[in-house]
C-alpha cells in the first residue's frame, strides 16, 4: 500500500504536515521502583545515557531523562543540558516515586497482562541475532527469545520493572 493510499484510508490530511513540522516527539515516561536499578539497566543493556535529574521533594518523586547520543553533543552546563533534552526526540523519562524500594509487594503494571493497556518500548539495532547473544552473556532476562512463536525476527527483553523492550532490526535477518 502506498503512502498517499495509507494517509487516505487513515483519513489523515497531507495538510496538518506543513501545521505539525516543528513538532518533536520528545519522551515517553515509564514509572520505576528503583531509580538506580532501573538507570544501570537502560544505560549498561541499552547504552542510554543519563542527562538530566529533577528532583521535586515535596512531591515525593525524581524524574531522570535519559538519551543514546554521543557525549559530544549533550550540553556540560545543566540548564542548557535541561533546555536541550527537551527539545530532543526519543527520550526515556524515567519517574521514580520515592520510598518505592523500600516495599517488596510493590511494583508497575507493565500493560501486558489484564487489563493490557501500554505494551512495550523497541530498539533496533545492526544485528538483532548478535544483541541477542549479548543479552543473554549479560544476563537480561527475555519474554521472548527469537525462536520463540510465530516473529522469529523480534525479541522481547525485560526491565527491572518488567516493562517489555522489543529488540528488532531494520533490514531482513540472514538466512
Amino acid at each position: 500500500m502506498s503512502l498517499h493510499d495509507l494517509l487516505h484510508k487513515f483519513q489523515v490530511s497531507e495538510k496538518v504536515e506543513a501545521e505539525t513540522k516543528d513538532y518533536v516527539f520528545n519522551h515517553t515516561m515509564i514509572r520505576v521502583k528503583d531509580l538506580q536499578q532501573s538507570i544501570q539497566f537502560y544505560a549498561n543493556v541499552l547504552g542510554f545515557i543519563p542527562v538530566y535529574e529533577q528532583v521535586f521533594e515535596d512531591a515525593a518523586f525524581t524524574i531522570v531523562y535519559m538519551v543514546r547520543r554521543a557525549l559530544t553533543e549533550i550540553p556540560v552546563d545543566d540548564a542548557a543540558r535541561k533546555e536541550w533534552v527537551l527539545g530532543q526526540s526519543g527520550v526515556l523519562e524515567l519517574t521514580y516515586n520515592h520510598g518505592t524500594e523500600q516495599d517488596p509487594a510493590f511494583h508497575y503494571h507493565n500493560g501486558n497482562s489484564d487489563p493490557r493497556g501500554f505494551g512495550h518500548l523497541c530498539i533496533s539495532v545492526p544485528d538483532v541475532v548478535k544483541e541477542c547473544q549479548r543479552f543473554e552473556r549479560l544476563g537480561v532476562t527475555f519474554q521472548k527469545k527469537l525462536a520463540e512463536g510465530r516473529m522469529n525476527y523480534i525479541a522481547f527483553i525485560k526491565d527491572p520493572d518488567d516493562y517489555w523492550i522489543e529488540i528488532l532490526q531494520p533490514t531482513p535477518l540472514s538466512a
